[in-house]
């Protein structure tokens, strides 16, 4: 969720006017309207004063992105030592050059 969603998401699940929110935060509505804005990227420490004065504190933590990874083969090659992971990466490298040289041969 962006900080933006974030803010007026909070703000609304808690009745809170933009208004209202502006004079917590000793700021303007139109302030509290921008930050809500589509696209806007508020300072960290905006957005925790902003979640602060509707009661809420920022959590924030970093995730893997498990798209990314192949966790059971990452796990398996970290088992290895560090010769068998240079062996391994000459025996990828030799399948890709043959794998290569092969796809020339047919186009």
């Amino acid at each position: 969720m962006r900080a933006s969603e974030l803010i007026r998401v909070t703000r609304r699940e808690l009745g809170v006017t933009q208004a209202e929110l502006a004079r917590r935060t000793g700021t303007h509505q139109a302030a509290i309207a921008r930050l809500e804005r589509h696209g806007t990227n508020p300072r960290l420490a905006t957005l925790e004063a902003t979640l602060r004065a509707l009661g809420h504190r920022l959590e924030l933590a970093a995730v893997p992105d498990a798209a990314d990874l192949d966790r059971p083969q990452l796990v398996a090659h970290l088992r290895l030592s560090p010769s068998q992971r240079a062996d391994l990466h000459d025996r990828s490298y030799v399948n890709t050059r043959e794998s290569l040289a092969s796809a020339r041969r047919v186009t």
